[in-house]
């Protein structure tokens, strides 16, 4: 590939590597209005929007949030920090994952830890799985090299005017290829969990 889609990746694993997280130190510790909560997410998750007037949550997702049972309810129209940290988990989530294998999965930490003043809480999850995220991405950053340098190898015969294009679109197909594997294999282990209207039986089969 040419020297400017190899500088456009370098940024972009410049941007990963610099990739900004809400610290559960960062969530006010008073309860907050809806729109304070949208703002709050706003501002924290502004470098992971596409588009500059993407809207990282508004009032809608999180009535339907709730609508769902992805997230416990209000206390007077005010959300606790419990709250948003289960809104953040959300946020990853919903662009991988349906809104039922979100509830499946969230229902069991929301039911057991969420408002739980004696030993484990949601903070205690959130920096938990926060620190496994952040100790990830030294390894997620050398598997793109990899994959970008395997796809700089392809199409060697294609006529030189046509292969930078083919090699990205090779890259892409690599990369789409490891979300496919990862979603497949999420949705699987989801499968295999309790579901909320199961009676407790195991790998229930969605219709």
């Amino acid at each position: 590939m040419t020297t400017d889609a190899k500088a456009k990746l370098k940024d972009i694993l410049s941007a990963i590597s610099d990739m900004n997280y809400i610290n559960p130190g960062d969530i006010p510790n008073i309860d907050l209005y809806m729109d304070q909560v949208t703002t709050f997410m706003d501002e924290h998750l502004r470098s992971s929007k596409r588009y500059e007037d993407d809207k990282v949550l508004t009032k809608t997702m999180i009535n339907n949030y709730a609508k769902n049972n992805l997230l416990p309810p209000p206390i007077k129209k005010k959300y606790s920090k419990e709250h948003v940290l289960v809104m953040i988990f959300i946020y990853y989530f919903k662009n991988i994952l349906s809104i039922k294998d979100i509830e499946i999965l969230l229902n069991p930490i929301t039911e057991k830890y969420f408002g739980n003043h004696t030993g484990l809480d949601m903070n205690a999850i959130y920096e938990e799985v926060l620190e496994l995220e952040k100790s990830r991405i030294d390894a997620v950053t050398k598997d793109i090299v990899r994959s970008y340098d395997d796809a700089s190898k392809c199409f060697s015969d294609a006529p030189e005017d046509e292969q930078e294009y083919l090699q990205i679109f090779a890259f892409i197909c690599s990369l789409s290829f490891d979300v496919y594997v990862k979603k497949l294999l999420m949705q699987k282990i989801i499968d295999g969990l309790d579901t909320p209207d199961d009676g407790g039986k195991k790998g229930k089969k969605k219709k």
